[in-house]
């Protein structure tokens, strides 16, 4: 038996998560079981998705629960194992974040080779968020080589990787994003052209048109995105975190109905229906990120009792790249 700190959900936010809707708990952690194994977080993913099970309603997984550890992606190292199919010493990706240590019984481990980088890598570049990315970008948005792709929020760890791999791809990339740091982080990374959207007319941004846009933000972006769309474009809608904190639902696109004069193709996808992607994106990006040609960066949070204010700032853009909240020992 040993103890851990984890986060709990102390109630459920109205409007931007406060740091009184979230309490430090000193947990104790027996000794692992016949097959489990004991992991030892490194890292803990902080991510937009989040916000939406704090909720208390129905989506495509389930709410937290009030007074319980929140759950999420993390990389650690098992530090003790009654799982002939875990060693001790394996670095894993796992879903029991939000705590300092993590018991399982093997079921949905990943195990990550730090030959391949930082082990934080596999929470951001080489993890959920960088699949996100390829699937999103190649499976469903398809661009074309000489396309215009256009990426809001193109400076976190999506939008980031999204734009290389449309300029790796033969595509002229567009991106936004919410700071002059930002955007010379998009135009360092080759971003063809780069905007503040907090300055920027988003529509007179978007010039001559635009042939797909990867949509991080949702509302007056994706309004203006449609607008600029050329016959027969597409929209990957990923996300919507401007409107997360919303505790109205927001009115739509006023101009939704070009979907059907330009013929535009509009399609949402979740990240979990596309695992069986993962190899052939490993093969494909990994090699990338080891020579340099994909760059990408993290906001690293220390400790776990700071995990609640990383998340807020990650809200409110605060980050560049992945957010992460470093939580044990790891490179």
């Amino acid at each position: 038996m040993t103890t851990s700190r984890e986060i709990h959900l102390a109630a459920r936010p109205r409007g931007v998560p406060r740091p009184t809707d979230f309490s430090l708990v000193e947990v104790d952690v027996p000794d692992p079981a016949e097959g489990q194994v004991l992991i030892r977080n490194a890292y803990i993913s902080v991510d937009p998705y989040m916000r939406g099970r704090m909720n208390d309603g129905r989506s495509y997984v389930p709410p937290f629960r009030l007074r319980e550890a929140l759950t999420g992606a993390a990389v650690g190292r098992v530090v003790a194992s009654r799982n002939e199919r875990v060693p001790e010493g394996t670095w894993v990706v796992h879903d029991r974040g939000w705590r300092e240590l993590a018991l399982s019984d093997g079921t949905g481990l990943l195990p990550f080779d730090p030959s391949l980088g930082p082990v934080s890598t596999g929470l951001g570049v080489l993890g959920m968020p960088g699949l996100t990315a390829y699937v999103g970008l190649l499976d469903v948005g398809r661009p074309s080589e000489g396309e215009t792709v256009f990426v809001s929020g193109a400076a976190g760890a999506v939008g980031s990787l999204v734009g290389q791999i449309a300029k790796l791809k033969g595509c002229r990339v567009i991106g936004s994003a919410g700071s002059p740091e930002k955007v010379e982080w998009l135009r360092e990374l080759g971003f063809d052209e780069a905007f503040d959207y907090r300055e920027a007319d988003v529509r007179e941004a978007l010039g001559e048109g635009i042939d797909v846009y990867f949509d991080n933000v949702g509302g007056p972006t994706l309004e203006a995105a449609l607008a600029a769309l050329r016959p027969r474009g597409r929209v990957v809608a990923c996300g919507a975190i401007s409107q997360y904190n919303a505790t109205e639902l927001p009115p739509g696109p006023r101009n939704l109905f070009l979907v059907v004069t330009k013929r535009l193709r509009m399609e949402g996808f979740i990240v979990s229906d596309h695992y069986d992607r993962l190899p052939a994106f490993v093969t494909e990006v990994a090699p990338w990120v080891r020579d340099g040609t994909v760059r990408y960066r993290e906001t690293v949070v220390e400790g776990i009792e700071h995990a609640p204010e990383a998340f807020i700032g990650l809200l409110a853009g605060e980050n560049v790249g992945k957010m992460l909240v470093k939580v044990g020992p790891g490179s």
